[in-house]
C-alpha cells in the first residue's frame, strides 16, 4: 500500500472546495436553499461570489450533495458540540484531619474540599485517630461536624460520619 491517500479514502475527511473532483453536483446555498445540480466549477464560482467554501456533505448520494458555508466556522461547531457531549466523570477525593488538627489547618482543609466540590466532585472527610485519641471520639466528631458545618452552603451530607475501627468517614457531595 502506498503512502497517498485519495481523500475518499479518509472517512472522516470532508473535501472542500479544490478537492471535488466529481462532477455534476447538487448545491445547496449558504441561506438553505437548492441551487439544482451544477457543474463543480459553476458551484465553485457560486461558494467564490459570497466569499465562502463549497463543502461536500454527501458524498455517496448521486450526484453528491455540496453547501455553500463558512467550512472554518463549520468545523468550530462541530468541534465544540462534540465537547459539550462529555459529561465530567464525578472523582472521589479526600481530606484528613485528626482531633489534635488545629482551626488554621482545618479552614485550609475546608477550602481545599470547597474547591473539589466546585468542580463536582464528591469529598470524603476523614478523621484519623491514633493511640490514645480513640478515647476521645467525641472530639473527632466535633471536629466532623464543624468541616460540615463550613461545607452546607455548597455541599450536601450524602453518608453522615460513621466509625470504622480508628477512622470516622463521611461523605459530601456537590449540591
Amino acid at each position: 500500500m502506498g503512502k497517498w491517500r485519495t481523500p475518499a479514502a479518509e472517512p472522516n475527511k470532508q473535501r472542500i472546495n479544490e478537492q471535488i473532483h466529481v462532477s455534476p453536483v447538487r448545491v445547496i446555498a449558504a441561506d438553505g436553499t437548492q441551487l439544482g445540480i451544477l457543474s463543480t466549477e459553476d458551484a465553485l464560482k457560486e461558494a467564490r461570489k459570497v466569499d465562502l467554501d463549497l463543502v461536500e456533505v454527501a458524498p455517496n448520494a448521486r450526484p453528491p450533495v455540496c453547501r455553500i458555508m463558512d467550512f472554518g466556522k463549520y468545523k468550530y461547531q462541530q468541534k465544540k458540540r462534540q465537547h459539550k457531549g462529555h459529561a465530567h466523570q464525578t472523582k472521589i477525593k479526600e481530606i484528613r484531619v485528626r482531633p489534635k488538627t488545629g482551626e488554621h489547618d482545618i479552614t485550609v482543609k475546608v477550602n481545599r474540599a470547597r474547591d473539589f466540590l466546585e468542580h463536582k466532585n464528591k469529598v470524603i472527610v476523614t478523621v484519623i485517630f491514633r493511640g490514645r485519641e480513640m478515647a476521645h471520639i467525641e472530639e473527632g466528631r466535633r471536629v466532623i461536624s464543624g468541616v460540615l458545618e463550613q461545607l452546607a452552603d455548597i455541599a450536601k451530607v450524602e453518608s453522615p460520619p460513621i466509625q470504622h475501627g480508628r477512622r470516622m468517614v463521611c461523605t459530601v457531595a456537590p449540591k
